[in-house]
């Protein structure tokens, strides 16, 4: 009998067939981690919530809730361009719970000198992965050296600065032009914080207009956001590119590009990833770094979405049956799909078809 994938299994085995095949190598790290580096980090962390135990020698470790810290942690500064991709759990309260689980991740780091290629590559395999889940798949891209170059022009705190680039997230205008007129802001920041905040379309017709902004935004970062959409648009993949300014992270981390992907069926982003040269700074190192992840635990709704009946073939059986021929019957019909052989139908349990093995008659599933 063949053994069937479940859509998670069979989405990780693409994935690290797609990393492998632009030399990225895989990744391996230990469970645990010293509490400190978490600590240190807190506000990179999806949760702050961290699970921790003294280690024999008294020292307080953490299961891990991410993989990107580990990757820094453990590398090193070097001359060219380090490439690992990752396949581990993360411990962490999972999004709509208050408990923590145990969650799979798959993702890769570029680590290094990183420039317009690196970035490129990076992009590129961050829409094969989400072609890989689904046809039904759009990558939204941004760039937060635009926003944090507009941003920084005016003398402002730091707090309203969080708070800004939050409102940019939530697509909040209202509450943009409330902040500007609080700390004084110049209407022309305001005007194209708005602007950004309402951005959303294919990269041509984005383009164009942020091209026509170019009193209030930098060329030369609009210029490595049209550069990365190029490359996508004649891989082919320019049918699900979006520019959408609302894809935002922490500034204090996060610089450049950053990304957001998603699929039909899954009201979350599946993948998020970015330019974090700034949190790698902080970690006291002088290489550049972009990476992603896939967030494997939110497939679980589409392959719920997906599969319309627990098993293919359901067998019915007596008690008392010849097991060999049962066997049997039910390798023969594994050739054509899943199969359940059972005494009796279960609760609330669905199937293509209902087989009886004794009188080998098919019944229309009702």
């Amino acid at each position: 009998m063949n053994t069937v994938l479940t859509n998670e299994e069979q989405v990780i085995f693409n994935l690290r067939s797609v990393y492998e095949s632009y030399g990225y190598n895989r990744f391996k790290m230990s469970k645990f981690e010293e509490y400190d580096l978490y600590a240190r980090n807190k506000d990179f962390l999806i949760s702050d919530s961290v699970i921790t135990f003294n280690d024999a020698n008294g020292k307080l470790l953490a299961l891990k809730p991410d993989v990107t810290l580990s990757i820094i942690k453990n590398s090193e500064d070097a001359k060219g361009i380090k490439k690992v991709y990752y396949n581990e759990n993360v411990y962490r309260v999972a999004k709509g719970t208050h408990s923590f689980k145990e969650i799979m991740q798959v993702g890769l780091e570029c680590i290094g000198d990183i420039d317009g290629y690196c970035i490129a590559e990076v992009l590129l395999l961050a829409a094969k992965s989400l072609k890989s889940i689904s046809e039904a798949s759009v990558l939204d891209i941004s760039h937060l050296g635009i926003v944090a170059d507009i941003i920084d022009r005016e003398a402002i705190s730091a707090d309203v600065k969080s708070k800004l680039v939050k409102c940019i997230g939530e697509k909040n205008e209202h509450d943009i032009i409330k902040l500007c007129e609080e700390a004084g802001i110049g209407d022309d920041c305001s005007a194209a914080l708005c602007t950004l905040c309402n951005t959303y379309g294919a990269p041509k017709s984005v383009l164009a207009k942020l091209k026509s902004m170019s009193a209030v935004i930098n060329p030369f970062m609009l210029s490595e956001l049209e550069a990365v959409c190029l490359a996508l648009e004649n891989e082919g993949l320019g049918d699900m590119l979006h520019i959408d300014f609302s894809v935002v992270s922490d500034i204090n981390y996060y610089n450049g590009i950053a990304f957001k992907g998603f699929v039909e069926s899954v009201p979350d982003a599946v993948l998020s990833g970015g330019q974090y040269d700034r949190l790698m700074q902080k970690m006291g190192r002088k290489s550049g770094a972009i990476g992603f992840a896939v967030y494997i635990d939110l497939l679980q709704r589409l392959e719920v979405a997906d599969k319309k009946y627990d098993v293919d073939t359901l067998l019915i059986y007596n008690e008392g049956c010849d097991i060999a021929k049962l066997l049997e019957a039910v390798a023969t019909l594994g050739k054509e799909g899943s199969v359940s052989a059972q005494k009796q139908i279960p609760d609330k349990f669905t199937y293509r078809r209902l087989i009886k093995f004794d009188e080998v008659t098919e019944i229309e599933n009702a």
